[in-house]
């Protein structure tokens, strides 16, 4: 305040017009956490409220209900989660070391119910028998053309066309979504491992 004094006695009136603002006083905590959670509550429900549409034929046709999971399948897609956010590691074959897209559903299926896939995704395609995208069941296997040659990843269906993989892209396990148009356009067959 002294300085703008000292400014005003040296000019003219005519020269310099200085507006005195009251600042506003800082908000007390307790509104303003009450301002914070009001404004995080409009941004969840405008997000939350969003539909999501399909992007292709395909999602459409997988957009059917889920047949009921079997008690083998329900185990693998329990399993699979509780390794959400292990870290990717090409060669990968347990969560210590980190996971690539085969070495998961390898370590999986061998310890959440004991039946023994190995290999690449190619070789772990092999080794099961083709399903219908429409008879998909949790604890099914999708398979992925994402390197331009056939079967080139896997991850493990958990429902509502959702599926847990472990992709070298931001390194984590992480859950997609079938219809997503990049694996939606990539999505090659699905293979079921046990009855």
């Amino acid at each position: 305040m002294a300085a703008i004094n000292k400014i005003q006695a040296g000019c003219s009136s005519e020269d310099v017009s200085v507006e005195r603002q009251k600042i506003p006083a800082p908000l007390n905590p307790k509104r303003r956490c009450f301002h914070v959670a009001c404004l995080a509550t409009l941004f969840l429900v405008s997000c939350s409220g969003r539909e999501r549409r399909p992007d292709s034929a395909r999602a459409t046709r997988s957009r059917a209900a889920d047949l009921p999971p079997t008690e083998k399948g329900r185990e693998v897609v329990l399993y699979a989660l509780s390794l959400l956010d292990t870290g990717y590691r090409f060669g990968g074959k347990n969560p210590q070391a980190g996971f690539d897209c085969s070495g998961m559903v390898s370590y999986i299926y061998a310890q959440a119910v004991g039946v023994k896939v190995s290999g690449s995704a190619a070789d772990i395609a092999r080794q099961g028998a083709p399903v219908r995208d429409n008879r998909l069941r949790p604890g099914d296997l999708v398979f992925f053309n994402t390197l331009n040659r056939p079967f080139s990843h896997v991850g493990i269906y958990i429902g509502d066309n959702r599926f847990i993989h472990a992709p070298s892209t931001n390194g984590k396990v992480r859950i997609d979504d079938l219809g997503s148009r990049y694996f939606a356009e990539r999505f090659e067959e699905a293979r079921v491992y046990f009855d």
